[in-house]
């Protein structure tokens, strides 16, 4: 009986994760991209045990657009945080970005500053990650500080018949909190859906790749729907 749950959980993941507030429109402007992404994060107990509750988070991306032709975006993204236990941890970081086309008509540069609390909990059917994370962005072309709020859910399901290798939907929706005189309205700002496959190479060394839906709400311009090629790799000390 159980493993014909977890056979039917997995014919449903996809679709669960589809079904999403998935947005498009006959007036969006829609584009081919590939994202990579890598992510390093451990501890400080390595150099000294009283400090083992103490963690680091970096993370580089570089996104092309156009067809994959052309940078479009890229981020630096560090952050220290605190393990309130094996499950949670909350953080404060920095993020620098590079926009341009054709997330904007305009190159920019945004400078951020990050809170988050972070939970990972495992279940008898798999990992799953809450993320909460709020943000104050900086940007040269205004100067008001934009306000924003990002729910990120994940679930990473492994596979009966590959352990290393487990399903994995993801969906995160973020949401403008004011109205910056450079980021537009308030409200729904975007949401990205994502169904891969993970795989471990080892127990430090993760890589994550599948197709990531994209959708950007835009007040005054076509709204904007992008259909990446995301590939992830992710280290853990």
């Amino acid at each position: 009986m159980k493993y014909r749950s977890n056979q039917r959980l997995r014919w449903l993941l996809p679709a669960i994760f589809l079904s999403g507030p998935h947005v498009t429109s006959a007036e969006s402007l829609e584009d081919f991209q590939t994202w990579g992404n890598v992510t390093a994060v451990g501890g400080f107990g390595v150099i000294d045990p009283k400090f083992k509750s103490f963690r680091y988070w970096l993370e580089g991306q570089g996104r092309f657009g156009e067809d994959t032709s052309r940078l479009s975006q890229s981020m630096v993204r560090p952050a220290l945080g605190y393990a309130l236990n094996d499950n949670a941890s909350v953080w404060l970081g920095y993020a620098w970005i590079f926009t341009d086309r054709p997330f904007t008509g305009r190159r920019f540069d945004e400078n951020r500053i990050w809170q988050q609390f972070l939970w990972t909990q495992p279940t008898s059917f798999g990992t799953f990650t809450s993320r909460s994370r709020l943000e104050q962005r900086f940007a040269e072309t205004g100067s008001d500080v934009g306000w924003r709020f990002r729910q990120f859910v994940k679930l990473s399901v492994p596979l009966d018949f590959a352990p290393d290798f487990s399903l994995v939907g993801w969906e995160e929706v973020f949401v403008r909190i004011n109205k910056a005189d450079w980021s537009g309205d308030d409200g729904l700002d975007q949401n990205r859906l994502f169904v891969g496959l993970g795989y471990n190479v080892n127990k430090e060394i993760r890589t994550e790749i599948g197709y990531m839906n994209q959708y950007i709400r835009r007040a005054e311009a076509p709204d904007r729907i992008s259909h990446v090629l995301s590939v992830s790799l992710f280290l853990n000390y």
